[in-house]
């Protein structure tokens, strides 16, 4: 057990000291986001390169507490070399929708390779009878790990938000891992934690430094291929729930976005004043209030899946309970009208 909490400490450690470091880089070569129009919530530049800082910590953490000759930390740092890779370029120099796609399909299909994959799932109805789904496996694996990649990016909308949320998410996750006996997820759960709470205090309102697109879709990915380890390929029949309900704030404000986009027509990759943060902000929060506001309902659901998971009858009536609360909320915020529509 001492080898995960020193490897939790070495993480957010690394986080704190490395963070100032970019900081005064990002200053230095002018990797600063400017605010030009209504989605930014700041007024003056900030540095925008903060994921460096995860994305350091996380490596240094992993290289001394992980098998670096195992073949699925091997992928998992190769992918991540090129998602942070892509995330950087488009933070100094801007990258085409199309171009991150096909980056992240490529980072995608290399965790797949090197065995990241979904597999099979436990029938709900039958919690020891297994579907194998075959050739499904690749498409399904990339969908997920895609998807849950951009859902991260697009929650990265308030000071702290982005980390706050993963930070409880991979919280929510290495309690799965444990639970499952999947000890090698829960290092990378607790490592990904360690960096987190590491770079928080500098990202928080008011922050000095954004994670950018480097960090919201390194921690994305780095997510999602710990949820498919940790649950996914758990052959229990709540396995295909738990990391939906771990990720579902993210999840549902990145779905309610594409159906808000395709109702009103617009262009699926363009951004819009119509997440839930925003719709805090709109309603008359600051942005400390608003994100903490969603910090809460995370903490929730990540309650929902500690609940769920010691399978007790009362305790899936209170998950259900608290589940259909927590969604209640996110559809009120995001279907109530604002004052620039």
């Amino acid at each position: 057990m001492f080898k995960y909490i020193f490897a939790f400490i070495t993480a957010l450690v690394s986080s704190a000291i490395i963070t100032p470091l970019i900081i005064a880089l990002a200053h230095r070569i002018g990797a600063l986001d400017v605010p030009r129009d209504q989605r930014r919530m700041h007024s003056k530049p900030v540095p925008r390169i903060g994921g460096l800082s995860l994305f350091f910590a996380f490596l240094i953490a992993l290289s001394i507490f992980s098998d670096l000759g195992s073949q699925k930390i091997f992928g998992l740092i190769f992918g991540s070399l090129i998602i942070v890779a892509t995330g950087l370029v488009d933070d100094l120099k801007g990258l085409g929708p199309r171009t991150k796609l096909l980056m992240q399909l490529i980072a995608a299909s290399v965790l797949f390779h090197y065995g990241f994959r979904i597999e099979f799932f436990t029938n709900l109805l039958e919690g020891s009878d297994i579907i194998e789904i075959g050739i499904l496996s690749y498409p399904l694996t990339v969908f997920w790990i895609v998807g849950i990649t951009n859902t991260i990016n697009l929650m990265d909308g308030l000071d702290g938000l982005a980390a706050g949320i993963t930070t409880i998410a991979a919280v929510t996750l290495s309690y799965v891992a444990f639970s499952f006996g999947r000890y090698e997820t829960l290092l990378l759960s607790l490592i990904l934690v360690g960096a987190n709470l590491g770079f928080l205090p500098y990202n928080f309102n008011p922050a000095k430094i954004f994670m950018g697109d480097t960090g919201a879709l390194f921690l994305g990915f780095v997510l999602s291929a710990i949820a498919i380890e940790g649950a996914v390929k758990s052959a229990t029949a709540i396995a295909v729930i738990l990391p939906l309900m771990a990720l579902g704030l993210p999840i549902f404000d990145t779905t309610f976005a594409i159906f808000r986009r395709i109702l009103t027509r617009r262009p699926l990759m363009e951004g819009d004043t119509g997440h839930l943060h925003h719709r805090l902000v709109h309603m008359g929060m600051d942005q400390r209030r608003a994100v903490l506001v969603l910090y809460l309902i995370a903490t929730l659901l990540g309650v929902s899946v500690v609940l769920l998971i010691n399978n007790l009858v009362l305790n899936t009536v209170i998950t259900m309970a608290i589940v259909v609360f927590l969604v209640y909320i996110p559809i009120f915020i995001t279907f109530r009208r604002s004052e620039d529509e």
